[in-house]
């Protein structure tokens, strides 16, 4: 018994070390670049958001909150700060604002700046499948607000604070240090877990059930299966990508792929909290279900494509 667990011990150590050595730089560069957009860039993203309301863009500020919602590093939590302020105001029952924040929150929580650099460890083509569809579908998003709620109130954030900012710290340099050091908390474990995972898949499940599952020979089913094991297994970004590059290795489709990264940080169990809040039991359900159609709507087509 000891030599059996001594040997499959070495086997998972063996896949484990593999896939850090292909990982582990993509993520070290996202945490790097994530800390430096939150001290030097946050409060520019959140000032460039609210200056929409000065331009009058009306339909076409879309396009400008999904790109700052894209460049914000705090996923979510980012808007709370800007939606907080613009509730005050009273302003959060105007069309064009209920439709920009829609489409930032949106984009927000599908990918940030850390994120693109996670999905570089999957090759250049998934880096651009992905920034492509979080773009659309928080364009998507800001349409189907605009349409359906333009005499409505979607959003309600009566319960919802802004959060204390961390980054007070006088010195740039230490700043920069804390939220780094911050931001390796929060995700080492689910980044170091996920690597785990995948390590124990390649040992034990056989390539060819997994291609039968997710593969070309199965694709309806297998966007399905995407679409609904990204709920319960995405918990941070990072400790996903090892997941999906083991995934794709054994014979995922791209399509498969692409809608576990949309319904992964749709449902992810740290944004619903305060998202049910924000939204209210009905829409919450609007909103998930706009996630899921999204998501096996760009698979299909992805599949299709490729």
């Amino acid at each position: 018994m000891a030599e059996i667990i001594r040997r499959e011990f070495i086997y998972i150590w063996y896949y484990f070390s593999i896939q850090f050595d292909q990982i582990f730089l993509y993520w070290a560069l996202g945490m790097i670049l994530g800390s430096i957009i939150s001290v030097f860039g946050k409060e520019k993203i959140h000032a460039m958001f609210a200056s929409l309301q000065e331009k009058r863009w009306g339909i076409f500020g879309i396009i400008p909150a999904v790109l700052l919602g894209i460049a914000s590093p705090l996923c979510m939590y980012g808007t709370i700060p800007i939606a907080a302020s613009f509730a005050e105001k009273g302003i959060d029952k105007d069309v064009n604002f209920q439709s920009w924040l829609a489409a930032f929150m949106m984009s927000s929580i599908l990918l940030n700046p850390q994120l693109i650099f996670y999905t570089a460890a999957l090759g250049m083509h998934a880096v651009v499948i992905r920034i492509t569809l979080c773009f659309f579908c928080g364009i998507a998003a800001g349409i189907v607000i605009r349409v359906f709620y333009k005499n409505k109130q979607f959003f309600n954030f009566s319960g919802l604070f802004a959060p204390v900012n961390k980054d007070i710290n006088p010195n740039l340099f230490f700043r920069f240090i804390e939220n780094l050091l911050r931001n390796i908390k929060a995700t080492a474990v689910f980044f170091l877990a996920g690597i785990l995972l995948s390590a124990i898949f390649q040992r034990y499940v056989p390539q060819e059930v997994f291609a039968g599952l997710f593969g070309k020979s199965n694709r309806g089913f297998g966007l399905l299966m995407a679409a609904t094991v990204g709920v319960p297994l995405y918990v941070c970004g990072g400790g996903t990508i090892p997941l999906l590059q083991s995934w794709l290795q054994s014979g995922m489709s791209m399509g498969a792929a692409a809608a576990f990264m949309i319904t992964g940080p749709a449902a992810k169990i740290t944004n619903l909290g305060a998202l049910k809040i924000v939204l209210g039991a009905k829409h919450f359900f609007l909103y998930l279900s706009f996630a899921v159609v999204f998501a096996l709507l760009s698979g299909m087509i992805i599949n299709l494509i490729l």
